[in-house]
């Protein structure tokens, strides 16, 4: 397998805006990995297929800085509606820094500033007239551990709808029940909706979790290491509940487990060092990459 040569980066038009397809480092045969530890500018290269989707989030030339430190650089990315997208790469790659991106959770550690765009469906999310309160909760987000609320079951998932003024007893009854439902969690907690969430196991919390980010109906979903605290038993419920709400909602996962990104996801991005190595359909990356340099990650050859 050949790294693709460096040459002109072709563009392929899509609804969402421009993607680049192709690599630019330099020279014929570079190593992408290697240029990029010498901080030379690359495009990484995006499959085809990422511009026959319709797209609910488009990145452009997106940059981020902690201070000095250039954290994110010039990622170009869409983010295909309703299907499950999975960021891959070594720890300190950039990939939790570009999903909390989304939602503008970065805006909470201080020095950090940003350049280029994030547009989820067509509004750039980094505009003034931007309200973040209303960008999350358009946009879920469940973390690495779970983060239940110390109150009942059923109030941890009904206070996103509270806190937007729904006080109706029977709509939020209506809505906690289907987004528990939906975290295939209802028939387990049905009747001790009025316990305390912390009472419950684990895994039971992170789904309890999901529930809360989906009960206001989300445009998208951002998972960030999603199974990190769990046991295999509750990671493969996570998993199942993934590929089960998969079409209703668009998913980006944040991984360190590439087979949990083979098994759940429909597209995976590999990042290095703060830029997009590659992006493209699951099935390619895993088994057929066009860079010889996301092989040896995805085999485990570094990283």
């Amino acid at each position: 397998m050949k790294t693709p040569a460096a040459t002109p980066v072709p563009t392929t038009a899509s609804a969402a805006g421009p993607i680049r397809v192709g690599v630019a480092a330099g020279a014929p045969g570079v190593n992408m990995l290697d240029a990029i530890r010498r901080g030379e500018k690359v495009t990484g290269y995006t499959h085809k297929e990422v511009a026959g989707e319709k797209h609910v989030l488009s990145i452009h030339d997106f940059n981020l800085y902690y201070g000095k430190n250039h954290a994110l650089h010039d990622i170009n990315m869409h983010i295909a509606h309703g299907k499950v997208s999975a960021m891959i790469g070594p720890s300190g790659c950039g990939k939790s820094t570009l999903l909390r991106s989304i939602n503008r959770m970065n805006d909470l550690v201080d020095g950090v500033r940003v350049a280029g765009e994030i547009r989820l469906n067509g509004s750039n999310i980094f505009d003034r007239s931007t309200d973040v309160i209303s960008l999350r909760r358009r946009v879920g987000m469940v973390f690495q551990k779970p983060n239940p609320f110390p109150m009942s079951i059923f109030e941890n998932v009904a206070y996103p709808l509270r806190i937007v003024g729904e006080g109706r007893r029977s709509r939020l009854e209506e809505a906690a029940e289907k987004a528990l439902r939906s975290a295939a969690l209802w028939d387990e907690v049905k009747d001790r909706l009025k316990g305390s969430a912390l009472g419950l196991s684990g895994g039971q919390q992170q789904r309890l979790c999901i529930a809360r980010s989906i009960v206001g109906e989300p445009e998208m979903l951002l998972m960030d290491e999603p199974c990190s605290a769990l046991d295999p038993i509750a990671t493969l419920k996570i998993e199942e509940l993934i590929t089960q709400i998969a079409g209703r909602y668009t998913v980006v996962i944040v991984t360190h487990n590439m087979q949990q990104a083979s098994r759940v996801s429909d597209y995976t991005a590999f990042m290095y060092l703060g830029r997009l190595v590659e992006y493209g359909p699951t099935a390619k990356i895993f088994q057929a990459p066009a860079l010889t340099e996301t092989e040896q990650y995805v085999t485990g050859r570094f990283g």
